[in-house]
């Protein structure tokens, strides 16, 4: 499975925060083989392919380990420490991303995927 593939879906598979939590709009650019990023605004999450030019944060990380934190299957913090996941900018708003997703939403977007 292409990471790039699985980033254009995470949409799907993201629980929308409260009207009180949904914030102001941000941009989330990954750095992986094929660059995606997401932009949050009012509790939506879109998926772009590309550079962003604004990102709020960018996340430098391998497709694979990309693809195995989006799982639940690698630690951010390990992958962190180890320096398999690189983030520049603000990591809290990277965290709360990560804490939207809807492992079981995404696991059925994985197995749709398959190993492309």
């Amino acid at each position: 499975m292409r990471a790039k593939d699985l980033l254009m879906r995470v949409p799907e598979a993201v629980r929308a925060p409260s009207p009180a939590r949904a914030g102001k709009r941000t941009v989330v650019q990954y750095a992986v083989s094929e660059p995606v990023y997401h932009v949050l605004d009012g509790g939506a999450v879109v998926a772009h392919e590309g550079t962003a030019t604004d990102a709020d944060v960018t996340i430098k990380v391998s497709d694979d380990d990309l693809v195995r934190l989006l799982a639940g299957q690698l630690s951010p913090t390990t992958a962190l420490f180890t320096g398999r996941l690189k983030v520049r900018g603000d990591l809290g708003l990277a965290q709360r991303l990560i804490g939207m997703v809807d492992r079981e939403k995404l696991a059925a977007v994985q197995a749709e995927l398959g190993d492309t």
